[in-house]
């Protein structure tokens, strides 16, 4: 094939709000939308993230300690929600947002110039019986996660229920586990035999340009989160780095 008929991968970073400092948010956000990155996923820090691993789960420690709230990271949105040009996905677990409210919690996101929402933990059948209709009302994408575990039937029924994309967990393990199957063909190539409605991006374990080629192979895209939030947590310099880092994925 000719190289200038492939279609680029779309590149999607993670990162908790709250770190390194309460207030670097913003500046990760601009950051990562002037780097080239074609969306990006923020966490909301929670104390028991169970699908995340040790880094992270170091990063919402840190961000909680830091004082970051989803009051707060609202008010730092809405401080530059005019300049704010990709897709953003607010990512988290169900438990704060119903503290918050599930409806206020949209509200603000809408208010917010945010795109989508992912929260692993709310099952399927109760996000269609309470939520879709309200995220529908405040224009907002839902995200279903899908493993190597899920079946054909179950793909087809979490991508009829997303919107934006469907998040392929590349193999079935917390985030940043060394050990994942980056790339599993079979589960690789099964996905892209579906007649699925969304685009597919491939999350988990991704740590360079040569990974991010590897696992979009077959799918229109992938999410790098781990190898990015460590930069933030590992580097005083983590602005030149981070910058370097995306630059190096999407050369």
């Amino acid at each position: 094939m000719n190289q200038n008929n492939i279609q680029p991968k779309f590149l999607n970073i993670y990162f908790t709000a709250g770190i390194p400092q309460l207030d670097d948010t913003t500046e990760i956000i601009k950051l990562i939308q002037d780097s080239g990155a074609d969306m990006m996923e923020i966490g909301m820090p929670y104390s028991d993230p169970v699908a995340d691993g040790p880094v992270i789960s170091q990063a919402h420690e840190l961000a909680l300690n830091n004082g970051m709230t989803i009051e707060k990271l609202f008010s730092q949105l809405k401080s530059i929600k005019d300049e704010i040009r990709i897709p953003i996905i607010l990512m988290g677990y169900i438990n704060p947002v119903l503290s918050f409210g599930f409806e206020n919690f949209c509200k603000e996101c809408s208010e917010s110039r945010i795109s989508g929402l992912i929260i692993p933990d709310l099952p399927a059948i109760e996000f269609e019986k309470k939520y879709e209709k309200i995220l529908k009302q405040y224009n907002l994408n839902f995200t279903f996660l899908v493993t190597p575990e899920t079946s054909d039937e179950r793909i087809l029924y979490l991508d009829s229920l997303s919107s934006g994309f469907l998040y392929a967990v590349s193999s079935s393990s917390t985030t940043g586990n060394e050990n994942a199957v980056l790339k599993n063909e079979d589960y690789l190539s099964r996905l892209a035999s579906l007649p699925l409605k969304n685009p597919v991006m491939i999350g988990f374990g991704i740590k360079s340009k040569e990974d991010f080629e590897n696992v979009t192979e077959k799918a229109d895209g992938g999410i790098i989160g781990t190898a990015f939030v460590n930069i933030l947590l590992q580097n005083r310099d983590w602005k030149t780095k981070a910058i370097d880092f995306i630059h190096s994925i999407k050369a």
